[in-house]
């Protein structure tokens, strides 16, 4: 650690959790972000801004001009531009000590365990079912930690799966939905703070594991925005 990641990170340095020992650990995590969304936003802004050492982003998406409400890494000039290139412009600005790595691909079944296998940590942002199922399985196989989170409406989930032999994501929900019964942001929406809210907790369990501290191993947190009942479900 040198003088510039002291004047930087202090403020959590002086936490006893965290302290020169648990920011070098930051530092040296290796952390794959699934997704640069509504979640993904926040949670690479937030990892960046900590000093997670070497951050990875998968989409293949483009920006377009629905998202700007919600994804606040994007503007409007940068409509139809890749998502991963602009993320991987903007967080690079926001903190250049941390080595960044973009992906501008869809995450598949036949580039999934050439890529979780560079990573330590799987954060989990995507918006679909097939993408969460391809991610629990493939981490489940390499026995790589996944950060989940999800959001609908005004309700919220975020759990730690597959973390020193936790559950994983088919041990809570054994098979995904069928495609006809799953509601998206797209019909149902999303108001634009919401995304920051899950994806803020999910950067902060994402720390958590990296410091091996306490986190939602074997727990789901629930949260209704709209009342602001959470309830905290063991499993």
């Amino acid at each position: 650690m040198d003088i510039t990641d002291f004047l930087r990170y202090n403020r959590q340095m002086n936490l006893p959790e965290v302290g020169v020992e648990g920011q070098n650990k930051i530092k040296a995590a290796k952390i794959l972000v699934i997704g640069a969304g509504g979640l993904g936003s926040p949670i690479l802004t937030y990892l960046t801004s900590c000093g997670i050492g070497t951050l990875a982003i998968i989409d293949h998406d483009i920006i377009e001009q629905h998202n700007l409400h919600r994804q606040t890494l994007y503007t409007e000039a940068e409509i139809g531009e890749s998502k991963t290139i602009i993320a991987q412009k903007k967080i690079k600005e926001l903190n250049p000590h941390i080595h960044i790595i973009s992906y501008n691909e869809k995450l598949t079944e036949l580039n999934a365990i050439h890529l979780f296998n560079q990573y330590e940590i799987i954060v989990d942002g995507s918006d679909n079912f097939e993408t969460r199922y391809l991610v629990n399985d493939t981490a489940v196989l390499l026995d790589k930690t996944v950060i989940y989170g999800s959001i609908l409406g005004f309700k919220g989930q975020i759990s730690v799966f597959n973390h020193k032999n936790s559950a994983n994501l088919r041990d809570l929900f054994p098979t995904p939905p069928k495609k006809e019964d799953v509601q998206n942001c797209a019909l149902n929406g999303v108001l634009g703070t919401f995304p920051g809210i899950i994806g803020t907790i999910m950067a902060h369990e994402t720390l958590k594991v990296v410091l091996e501290l306490p986190c939602l191993t074997n727990k789901l947190l629930l949260i209704d925005t709209l009342t602001w009942q959470t309830d905290l479900l063991t499993y």
